[in-house]
């Protein structure tokens, strides 16, 4: 069964798009994503090459994509372009090598490699003169190069050098090899299904508001600290309540500002309709002028409205300066 999205659950309580905007409802959103992503296979953990910033470590380059995976990688990243010949076997060795040298640059230099048998421009545009050569192409411009086929021992302290030398000048070196190993498009593996979180967000899907509530409030008695139900249960409240805001409920509690239920209601349908100020300054002005068990109603309906929202959102943030201005 599909995860119920909040948002949608919030229009169909009739909350306006502003309100759709301004609503933290981080939690029970992430939750419904969770829930509705298609689930995609976990990476295979075979050998080969791990990825750096824009794929493997090793590319096979062609005219058709020399552009994109030496040109442009070249202004981020340092391009080893081993230009060789398919079928040598010295050469597969020394393909082997550098793939290798590659791995255990961490993703900091990319090897292209350019069979010259099928791409004879790239060859011309190189001037070959020996099969293998191997060019280092920075910004665009080859900066250094060997011909010939070397051992692993001879090699590596070459490329060692060589990401020492342009460390500061491209920083993209440091920020791929920061990234290397790890599979950006691989999605998290899912956390278990909590039942009982399963069960509200059922009941939100049916539009069964009292049945999400009493889930969420069976999970806060045995749990309560658990911050995803408190703030989930905030939101569900106010949803079954915008579902019958009321316009009308303004101008009848600015007729009567010492009705505390008016006031809670006209704060309610300004919420609904994205007056995110106008309902704090209501309540808070509505506890600057009441006392006792009105003043107490007023604050906690005041507080339950921030709960929908981030709790640095600078409207919160300034109407809690004002409440405890009008509480001290």
């Amino acid at each position: 069964m599909a995860r119920p999205d909040p948002r949608q659950a919030a229009q169909a309580a009739a909350l306006s798009s502003a309100m759709a905007g301004a609503v933290d409802l981080s939690g029970l959103k992430a939750r419904a994503e969770q829930r509705n992503a298609p689930q995609r296979p976990a990476s295979g953990g075979g050998g080969g090459a791990a990825p750096s910033s824009g794929g493997s470590v090793a590319v096979e380059v062609t005219e058709a994509n020399l552009q994109e995976e030496i040109l442009d990688r070249s202004m981020t990243l340092p391009v080893v372009v081993e230009l060789t010949a398919s079928g040598d076997p010295a050469v597969a060795e020394l393909s082997a090598t550098l793939e290798k040298l590659a791995v255990e640059g961490r993703g900091g230099w990319v090897l292209a490699r350019v069979d010259l048998r099928t791409n004879q421009r790239i060859a011309q545009m190189f001037q070959v003169q020996e099969i293998p050569t191997v060019h280092v192409v920075v910004a665009q411009r080859p900066v250094q190069s060997f011909s010939g086929i070397y051992p692993e021992d001879q090699l590596r302290p070459f490329f060692t050098q060589l990401l020492e030398q342009l460390g500061e000048q491209m920083p993209g070196i440091a920020e791929a090899q920061a990234r290397f190993g790890g599979d950006e498009s691989a999605e998290p593996a899912p956390e278990p299904e909590d039942p009982r979180f399963t069960a509200a967000e059922e009941a939100l899907e049916r539009g069964d508001y009292d049945a999400a509530v009493a889930a969420y409030e069976q999970i806060l008695a045995a749990e309560p600290a658990n911050a995803e139900a408190q703030a989930a249960l905030s939101q569900v409240r106010f949803m079954s309540r915008a579902e019958s805001a009321d316009p009308s409920a303004i101008a009848a509690a600015d007729a009567a500002p010492d009705d505390v239920a008016a006031q809670k209601a006209a704060a309610d349908a300004e919420l609904a309709g994205g007056q995110v100020e106008a309902a704090f300054d209501r309540l808070v002005k509505t506890v600057q002028r009441t006392a006792g068990e009105d003043r107490d109603a007023a604050r906690e309906h005041l507080v339950s409205l921030f709960e929908l929202f981030a709790a640095d959102d600078p409207r919160v943030t300034t109407a809690r300066r004002a409440l405890a201005r009008a509480l001290y």
